[in-house]
């Protein structure tokens, strides 16, 4: 009986861990967006129009930032779910 429920929660919590880190990817890929539409900005308008070239630049140090920031978000989540599957997994068989 308490086996079952721990297992039920083991699952439910794996699950929702891997919800949150599909939601990190989708940010992760909307900030690759954002810094490449800088890039288009910063290269279509260098020497022409400054606050576009500026606005361009300014996307691409907030995109790369956010994707660095995102990228090591979802490296620990990973590393983390593996490590609590992994204490689940050698729980659950001891009994």
């Amino acid at each position: 009986m308490i086996d079952q429920t721990i297992f039920e929660n083991f699952e439910k919590e794996v699950a929702y861990q891997k919800h949150m880190l599909e939601n990190l990817g989708r940010w992760f890929s909307l900030l690759f967006v954002v810094a490449s539409i800088g890039v288009v900005l910063a290269y279509s308008f260098y020497q022409r129009i400054f606050p576009l070239f500026f606005f361009g630049s300014l996307l691409i140090i907030l995109g790369v930032l956010g994707m660095i920031l995102f990228g090591y978000g979802i490296y620990k989540g990973r590393a983390n779910l593996n490590q609590f599957m992994d204490y689940m997994e050698t729980k659950l068989s001891k009994k």
